[in-house]
Protein backbone atom coordinates (compact mmCIF):
# COMPACT_ATOMS: atom_id res chain seq x y z
CA UNK A 1 0.00 0.00 0.00
CA UNK A 2 1.89 3.52 -1.13
CA UNK A 3 2.00 6.11 1.65
CA UNK A 4 -0.83 8.17 0.87
CA UNK A 5 0.19 11.58 3.14
CA UNK A 6 3.48 11.42 1.05
CA UNK A 7 1.42 11.42 -2.17
CA UNK A 8 -1.28 13.85 -1.10
CA UNK A 9 1.54 16.13 -0.44
CA UNK A 10 3.06 15.42 -3.86
CA UNK A 11 -0.34 16.51 -5.24
CA UNK A 12 -0.59 19.51 -3.66
CA UNK A 13 2.67 20.65 -5.04
CA UNK A 14 1.47 20.12 -7.97
CA UNK A 15 -1.97 22.36 -7.45
CA UNK A 16 0.29 24.89 -5.85
CA UNK A 17 2.52 24.97 -8.98
CA UNK A 18 0.12 25.31 -11.57
CA UNK A 19 -1.95 27.53 -10.36
CA UNK A 20 0.77 29.89 -9.35
CA UNK A 21 -0.53 31.20 -6.72
CA UNK A 22 1.20 33.83 -3.98
CA UNK A 23 -1.26 32.36 -1.29
CA UNK A 24 0.34 28.98 0.35
CA UNK A 25 -2.85 28.24 1.79
CA UNK A 26 -3.68 26.73 -1.47
CA UNK A 27 -1.32 23.93 -1.30
CA UNK A 28 -2.18 23.42 2.18
CA UNK A 29 -5.81 22.91 1.46
CA UNK A 30 -5.15 20.39 -0.98
CA UNK A 31 -3.14 18.09 0.95
CA UNK A 32 -5.70 18.64 4.03
CA UNK A 33 -8.83 17.44 2.12
CA UNK A 34 -8.92 14.07 1.15
CA UNK A 35 -10.19 13.61 -2.68
CA UNK A 36 -11.16 9.92 -2.11
CA UNK A 37 -13.51 11.06 0.88
CA UNK A 38 -15.89 12.65 -2.01
CA UNK A 39 -15.67 9.90 -4.75
CA UNK A 40 -17.27 6.65 -2.92
CA UNK A 41 -15.83 4.01 -2.81
CA UNK A 42 -13.71 2.19 -5.68
CA UNK A 43 -11.94 0.86 -8.24
CA UNK A 44 -12.98 4.61 -9.68
CA UNK A 45 -13.59 5.41 -13.49
CA UNK A 46 -11.46 8.04 -14.95
CA UNK A 47 -12.11 10.06 -18.08
CA UNK A 48 -8.99 9.71 -20.31
CA UNK A 49 -9.62 11.78 -23.56
CA UNK A 50 -12.75 10.18 -25.26
CA UNK A 51 -12.61 6.95 -23.23
CA UNK A 52 -12.70 5.79 -19.76
CA UNK A 53 -10.03 3.21 -17.42
CA UNK A 54 -10.89 1.87 -14.19
CA UNK A 55 -8.31 2.52 -11.58
CA UNK A 56 -7.18 -1.48 -10.89
CA UNK A 57 -8.18 -0.84 -7.29
CA UNK A 58 -9.37 1.05 -4.67
CA UNK A 59 -5.98 2.66 -3.99
CA UNK A 60 -6.58 6.30 -3.66
CA UNK A 61 -3.06 7.14 -4.64
CA UNK A 62 -5.15 6.47 -8.08
CA UNK A 63 -6.94 9.72 -7.72
CA UNK A 64 -3.91 12.47 -7.04
CA UNK A 65 -3.26 12.98 -10.15
CA UNK A 66 -4.77 15.66 -12.92
CA UNK A 67 -7.25 13.36 -13.54
CA UNK A 68 -11.23 13.73 -13.64
CA UNK A 69 -13.38 10.88 -12.01
CA UNK A 70 -16.92 10.02 -13.02
CA UNK A 71 -19.61 10.93 -10.77
CA UNK A 72 -22.20 10.31 -13.31
CA UNK A 73 -21.77 8.67 -16.09
CA UNK A 74 -24.79 8.66 -17.96
CA UNK A 75 -25.18 12.61 -17.37
CA UNK A 76 -21.67 13.28 -18.08
CA UNK A 77 -21.25 14.93 -14.15
CA UNK A 78 -17.41 14.30 -13.32
CA UNK A 79 -15.40 15.29 -10.53
CA UNK A 80 -12.85 17.97 -12.50
CA UNK A 81 -9.57 18.34 -13.45
CA UNK A 82 -8.21 19.43 -10.40
CA UNK A 83 -4.83 21.38 -12.28
CA UNK A 84 -8.23 23.82 -13.56
CA UNK A 85 -9.82 24.06 -10.31
CA UNK A 86 -6.67 24.76 -8.81
CA UNK A 87 -5.96 27.92 -10.99
CA UNK A 88 -9.37 29.15 -10.59
CA UNK A 89 -9.32 29.10 -7.08
CA UNK A 90 -6.37 30.81 -6.87
CA UNK A 91 -7.36 33.49 -9.67
CA UNK A 92 -10.37 34.19 -6.84
CA UNK A 93 -8.33 34.25 -4.21
CA UNK A 94 -10.21 32.99 -1.26
CA UNK A 95 -9.87 35.12 1.97
CA UNK A 96 -10.65 34.09 5.74
CA UNK A 97 -14.01 35.58 6.51
CA UNK A 98 -15.52 35.85 3.07
CA UNK A 99 -18.82 34.16 2.04
CA UNK A 100 -18.95 32.41 -1.02
CA UNK A 101 -21.71 30.16 -3.02
CA UNK A 102 -20.46 27.38 -5.25
CA UNK A 103 -22.66 26.84 -7.98
CA UNK A 104 -22.58 23.00 -9.54
CA UNK A 105 -21.32 21.73 -6.70
CA UNK A 106 -21.54 17.80 -7.51
CA UNK A 107 -20.54 15.81 -4.46
CA UNK A 108 -18.18 18.77 -2.55
CA UNK A 109 -14.88 18.29 -3.15
CA UNK A 110 -13.42 21.44 -4.56
CA UNK A 111 -16.60 22.98 -2.01
CA UNK A 112 -14.75 21.59 1.00
CA UNK A 113 -11.41 23.49 -0.59
CA UNK A 114 -13.20 26.53 -0.96
CA UNK A 115 -14.54 25.94 3.09
CA UNK A 116 -11.00 25.76 4.05
CA UNK A 117 -9.80 28.56 2.41
CA UNK A 118 -12.45 30.94 3.56
CA UNK A 119 -12.10 29.75 7.42
CA UNK A 120 -12.51 30.50 10.00
CA UNK A 121 -15.71 32.93 10.02
CA UNK A 122 -16.21 32.53 6.25
CA UNK A 123 -19.00 30.65 4.67
CA UNK A 124 -19.66 28.52 1.66
CA UNK A 125 -23.32 27.53 0.12
CA UNK A 126 -23.16 24.99 -2.06
CA UNK A 127 -25.89 24.37 -4.75
CA UNK A 128 -26.28 21.54 -6.33
CA UNK A 129 -29.36 20.63 -8.73
CA UNK A 130 -29.04 16.91 -9.49
CA UNK A 131 -30.61 15.48 -5.76
CA UNK A 132 -28.51 12.13 -5.63
CA UNK A 133 -25.38 14.14 -5.96
CA UNK A 134 -26.70 16.62 -3.17
CA UNK A 135 -27.48 14.47 -1.00
CA UNK A 136 -23.71 13.21 -1.06
CA UNK A 137 -22.54 16.83 -0.82
CA UNK A 138 -24.47 17.28 2.10
CA UNK A 139 -23.05 13.91 4.05
CA UNK A 140 -19.41 14.33 2.45
CA UNK A 141 -19.38 18.50 4.06
CA UNK A 142 -20.35 17.21 7.47
CA UNK A 143 -16.99 17.71 8.65
CA UNK A 144 -16.78 21.04 7.15
CA UNK A 145 -18.69 23.27 9.52
CA UNK A 146 -18.78 26.37 7.40
CA UNK A 147 -19.78 24.83 4.27
CA UNK A 148 -23.69 24.23 3.56
CA UNK A 149 -25.40 22.16 0.51
CA UNK A 150 -28.63 23.01 -0.89
CA UNK A 151 -30.38 21.20 -3.00
CA UNK A 152 -31.78 23.79 -5.52
CA UNK A 153 -31.63 25.60 -8.77
CA UNK A 154 -29.07 28.49 -8.34
CA UNK A 155 -30.48 29.84 -11.30
CA UNK A 156 -33.91 31.14 -9.97
CA UNK A 157 -33.05 30.51 -6.38
CA UNK A 158 -31.56 33.98 -5.29
CA UNK A 159 -27.78 33.50 -3.79
CA UNK A 160 -26.60 34.70 -0.69
CA UNK A 161 -24.77 37.85 -0.98
CA UNK A 162 -21.31 36.65 -1.99
CA UNK A 163 -17.63 37.62 -2.24
CA UNK A 164 -16.97 35.06 -4.33
CA UNK A 165 -19.31 32.84 -6.84
CA UNK A 166 -17.81 30.20 -8.40
CA UNK A 167 -19.47 27.94 -11.36
CA UNK A 168 -19.04 25.20 -12.64
CA UNK A 169 -21.38 24.86 -15.47
CA UNK A 170 -21.90 26.22 -18.38
CA UNK A 171 -23.88 29.47 -19.21
CA UNK A 172 -24.65 31.25 -22.19
CA UNK A 173 -24.50 34.47 -19.62
CA UNK A 174 -24.45 35.14 -15.93
CA UNK A 175 -28.35 35.91 -14.53
CA UNK A 176 -28.78 38.84 -13.45
CA UNK A 177 -28.86 37.91 -10.05
CA UNK A 178 -25.84 36.61 -10.23
CA UNK A 179 -24.22 39.89 -10.61
CA UNK A 180 -26.68 41.60 -7.75
CA UNK A 181 -25.18 39.12 -5.65
CA UNK A 182 -22.07 39.86 -5.44
CA UNK A 183 -20.33 42.44 -2.69
CA UNK A 184 -18.56 45.47 -3.78
CA UNK A 185 -15.24 44.04 -4.62
CA UNK A 186 -16.62 40.33 -5.29
CA UNK A 187 -15.42 38.04 -8.09
CA UNK A 188 -16.85 35.42 -10.50
CA UNK A 189 -15.50 33.12 -11.84
CA UNK A 190 -18.15 31.12 -14.64
CA UNK A 191 -17.93 28.67 -17.83
CA UNK A 192 -19.06 31.32 -20.59
CA UNK A 193 -20.62 29.05 -23.39
CA UNK A 194 -22.87 31.91 -25.29
CA UNK A 195 -22.30 29.20 -28.29
CA UNK A 196 -21.03 26.08 -29.17
CA UNK A 197 -17.83 27.42 -30.77
CA UNK A 198 -17.19 29.83 -27.56
CA UNK A 199 -16.04 27.97 -24.51
CA UNK A 200 -14.68 30.68 -22.35
CA UNK A 201 -13.61 30.86 -18.80
CA UNK A 202 -14.46 34.31 -17.44
CA UNK A 203 -13.42 36.55 -14.54
CA UNK A 204 -16.11 38.88 -13.19
CA UNK A 205 -15.41 41.80 -10.77
CA UNK A 206 -17.40 44.29 -8.86
CA UNK A 207 -15.68 47.69 -8.80
CA UNK A 208 -17.15 50.89 -8.22
CA UNK A 209 -17.68 51.57 -11.65
CA UNK A 210 -19.18 48.15 -12.23
CA UNK A 211 -18.27 44.70 -13.22
CA UNK A 212 -15.14 44.55 -14.95
CA UNK A 213 -14.87 41.38 -16.95
CA UNK A 214 -11.83 39.21 -18.42
CA UNK A 215 -11.88 35.95 -20.74
CA UNK A 216 -8.88 34.65 -19.20
CA UNK A 217 -8.72 31.05 -21.06
CA UNK A 218 -10.72 28.17 -22.89
CA UNK A 219 -12.71 26.09 -20.90
CA UNK A 220 -16.01 23.99 -21.22
CA UNK A 221 -17.95 22.63 -18.32
CA UNK A 222 -21.47 20.78 -18.83
CA UNK A 223 -24.30 23.22 -19.43
CA UNK A 224 -26.50 24.46 -16.33
CA UNK A 225 -29.80 23.63 -16.64
CA UNK A 226 -32.12 27.02 -17.22
CA UNK A 227 -28.87 29.49 -18.37
CA UNK A 228 -27.36 27.44 -21.26
CA UNK A 229 -29.91 28.37 -24.16
CA UNK A 230 -29.75 31.75 -25.82
CA UNK A 231 -33.22 33.28 -26.52
CA UNK A 232 -33.34 34.02 -30.10
CA UNK A 233 -33.09 37.72 -29.85
CA UNK A 234 -29.70 37.48 -28.50
CA UNK A 235 -26.96 38.98 -30.33
CA UNK A 236 -24.48 35.51 -30.10
CA UNK A 237 -20.39 36.54 -30.10
CA UNK A 238 -18.18 35.40 -32.33
CA UNK A 239 -14.90 33.69 -30.34
CA UNK A 240 -13.21 37.03 -31.10
CA UNK A 241 -15.93 39.30 -29.90
CA UNK A 242 -16.50 37.17 -26.95
CA UNK A 243 -12.28 37.55 -25.64
CA UNK A 244 -12.12 40.98 -26.51
CA UNK A 245 -15.13 41.85 -23.56
CA UNK A 246 -14.10 44.05 -21.03
CA UNK A 247 -16.85 44.77 -19.17
CA UNK A 248 -20.44 43.34 -18.01
CA UNK A 249 -23.85 45.12 -17.89
CA UNK A 250 -27.41 44.89 -16.33
CA UNK A 251 -29.33 45.86 -19.38
CA UNK A 252 -31.86 47.64 -16.64
CA UNK A 253 -29.05 49.74 -15.40
CA UNK A 254 -27.38 50.49 -18.88
CA UNK A 255 -28.94 50.44 -22.43
CA UNK A 256 -26.24 47.82 -24.83
CA UNK A 257 -24.41 50.65 -27.14
CA UNK A 258 -22.13 50.03 -30.30
CA UNK A 259 -19.17 48.67 -28.08
CA UNK A 260 -21.41 45.43 -27.49
CA UNK A 261 -20.41 42.13 -28.13
CA UNK A 262 -22.87 40.23 -26.93
CA UNK A 263 -26.00 41.19 -25.68
CA UNK A 264 -28.93 38.67 -23.52
CA UNK A 265 -32.57 40.21 -21.95
CA UNK A 266 -30.48 40.81 -18.60
CA UNK A 267 -26.97 41.54 -18.80
CA UNK A 268 -24.64 42.45 -22.06
CA UNK A 269 -21.09 42.05 -22.52
CA UNK A 270 -18.88 45.23 -23.70
CA UNK A 271 -15.65 45.43 -25.13
CA UNK A 272 -14.65 48.87 -23.75
CA UNK A 273 -12.87 48.74 -20.01
CA UNK A 274 -14.69 50.62 -16.98
CA UNK A 275 -11.74 53.03 -16.68
CA UNK A 276 -13.27 54.76 -20.54
CA UNK A 277 -17.20 53.44 -18.88
CA UNK A 278 -19.95 55.85 -17.39
CA UNK A 279 -20.34 54.57 -13.98
CA UNK A 280 -23.49 52.21 -13.70
CA UNK A 281 -26.30 52.55 -11.28
CA UNK A 282 -25.24 49.21 -8.89
CA UNK A 283 -27.66 47.63 -7.01
CA UNK A 284 -26.93 47.18 -3.58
Amino acid sequence: MSNIEDIRKFYARLMAANAASPDPRLGEVFAEVPREAFLGPGPWTIIAGNGKVTTPSADPAHLYQNVLVVLDADKGINNGEPFLHAMWIGKLAPKPGEAVSHIGAGTGYYTALLARLVSPDGTVTAFELDGRLADLARKNLEAYGNATAVHGDAVTAPLPPSDIIYVNAGVVAPPAGWLEALRPGGRMIFPWRPAERVPLAVMVTRTEKGFACDPFMRSWFIPCFGASVAELAAKIPTRDEATRSRSIWLTSDKTPDRTATAIFSDVWFSSKGLDAAPRSRLRK
